[in-house]
């Protein structure tokens, strides 16, 4: 590693680091790096920037977050310029974001697009690694960060009789480029989770008939979104030194929102009512923040899942899709919450129909109908919105063998195994941004994704300084981390769902809490003082002896 800003070799495509995955994450780290010296090369697997948002283009598609919150805040400079033009931003404004900043920042010289990543193999003798890519080309570097997302891996359904369709079939995760038109045409939509919510009420407003195939209700409030005022974007800016460090340091999931004082008990009952009707007159994922234990107590979480649930009988004429519409089979907020624009009132339009497909799976699918129950729905169209194979997906489709010739995926097989999320024992120089075992999925992404750049940065200058030629997570530390992870998890009602933040959406994937629930403030300050300690439980060679030893 060289200490001046250094370029790859071009006759043994030898870089300093390999990033895979050109959306924020990955995007993020080349601009980090070039900045302190290390030559970088990142590769992704689609056309463009955006990882998620590159991918992701459903009718419907925006963030859950507040536009003024998903959204960098490493230069003071793109922040104040940037005009967000709604309170939840659609995907084409997040997509046109993301190609400013690799434009601003001059990114794109060091991406290479339209390729996958596809082996990556630890050399223990010279102690780099061996990247080759879909093109057939194999370039080394010393070390890999793998940017890849969370919800980037979209997960198409086994269900039978798929293949002989005869209509179009679309994933939301995987949506065409061109714009798909459904005016006329009776469409299938299977999945309700965010993208399901999401797309439904787009959709239903041009097919001639929408079918939604449900197999698990999902708990909604509604955006309440609309355009930016002038005054609320200059109010943001002016105050984003605050925001941002509130979001980083206070809030448990790096969101900046008034932060709640009890728990829902210690209000009376109309009290309660009134703080929830506001909440959801307000709009937006900070129902959940009502009181201080919808997370942990039951009979808390009772009290908020009840009032969305009447809310949903309130809003749906047809008290048996009422009924079916209401979720029973997990607690409020321990499946990621959904917010949608007039999800619930789709279901009073003529043209929509609800299919419960949890007591009556899908028998098959055949050339124009989908078949529950022996009776055959009718469709021209399907839309598949049956999410991702989450966290882990993405990192599974490449063969990463480390020391010894152990393969990722076997390491994995029971399980996601981390210390801190951004390593894992037995892989040198191989980090992870938001992986599993760190907040990730549970927070506002952009400011995960920021620390954990900032902290692998400030981690490869350490091993320039120390001349240190690899780092590794020791293996009691990861066992002790992963232990941690589920112990903070198991103390609250997330559990309890079979949500993809166990793995259970996916047939076979070990059910394992992947994300870490203490917090983003709580976390920072444990990554922090792990590197303070000289990176504490992590394992390191120098460049000059090939003794290993445990740091700290």
């Amino acid at each position: 590693m060289s200490s001046a800003q250094s370029s790859p070799d071009p006759t043994t495509g030898a870089y300093d680091v390999v990033i895979v995955g050109a959306g924020f994450a990955g995007m993020y780290m080349l601009h980090r790096l070039r900045g302190l010296g290390f030559s970088a090369r990142v590769y992704e697997q689609g056309g463009g920037v955006g990882g998620t948002w590159y991918w992701n283009r459903y009718p419907g598609a925006r963030c859950d977050v507040e536009s003024m919150q998903y959204s960098y805040s490493f230069s003071d400079e793109l922040q104040q310029e940037w005009d967000w033009s709604e309170r939840y931003a659609p995907q084409p404004e997040i997509l046109k974001y993301a190609n400013h900043v690799a434009d601003r920042f001059d990114l794109r010289s060091d991406i290479q697009f339209n390729t996958r990543v596809e082996r990556a193999a630890f050399d223990e003798r010279a102690n780099s690694w061996s990247v080759t890519t879909s093109d057939g080309k194999t370039v080394q570097a010393q070390f890999i960060v793998l940017a890849t997302g969370c919800l980037s891996n979209a997960r198409n359904p086994d269900i039978k009789g798929l293949e002989n369709f005869k209509g179009a079939v679309y994933h939301t995760g995987n949506w065409p480029h061109e714009s798909v038109d459904f005016t006329g045409l009776r469409v299938g939509l299977i999945g309700t989770g965010s993208s399901g919510i999401q797309s439904a009420p787009i959709i239903a407003e041009h097919a001639k008939h929408l079918t939604v195939f449900q197999r698990t209700a999902n708990f909604s409030i509604p955006a309440r979104n609309g355009a930016l005022t002038d005054e609320e974007r200059d109010a943001f800016r002016k105050n984003y030194p605050e925001i941002r460090r509130f979001a980083r340091e206070v809030a448990r999931n790096g969101i900046y929102a008034e932060q709640p004082d009890r728990g829902a008990l210690d209000d009376s009952e109309d009290a309660r009512r009134a703080k929830f009707k506001a909440r959801w007159d307000r709009g937006g994922l900070t129902f959940m923040y009502v009181y201080n234990n919808l997370g942990l107590d039951l009979a808390a979480n009772d009290s908020a899942a009840n009032y969305v649930r009447g809310k949903i009988t309130e809003i749906v004429k047809d008290s048996t899709t009422a009924k079916l519409l209401q979720p029973n089979s997990h607690p409020i907020g321990t499946k990621r919450i959904c917010i949608d624009t007039d999800y619930f009132a789709t279901f009073n339009r003529p043209n929509v129909s609800l299919v419960d497909i949890k007591t009556n799976p899908i028998q098959e699918i055949t050339a124009n109908a989908v078949r529950v129950a022996g009776a055959d729905h009718e469709v021209d169209a399907l839309v598949m919105a049956t999410g991702f194979d989450a966290m882990t997906g993405s990192v599974a489709k490449i063969d990463i063998s480390g020391r010894g010739g152990e393969m990722l995926n076997q390491k994995w097989a029971e399980g996601p195994k981390t210390y801190l999320g951004l390593m894992t024992a037995g892989f040198p120089n191989l980090f992870i941004i938001t992986g599993p075992g760190s907040p990730s999925v549970l927070s506002n992404m952009i400011v995960s994704i920021e620390q954990h750049v900032d902290w692998i940065a400030d981690c490869l200058v350490h091993m320039r300084k120390q001349g240190l030629a690899t780092m590794e997570a020791g293996r009691e530390a990861e066992e002790k981390w992963v232990a941690h992870v589920n112990e903070v998890a198991h103390g609250t009602l997330y559990p309890q769902a079979n949500s993809w933040y166990m793995g259970a959406n996916i047939p076979g994937k070990p059910r394992i809490f992947m994300p870490y629930i203490g917090g983003v403030g709580v976390y920072r300050r444990i990554c922090d003082e792990v590197a303070a300690k000289g990176y504490e439980g992590f394992v390191t060679e120098a460049e000059v002896q090939s003794r290993r030893v445990v740091t700290g």
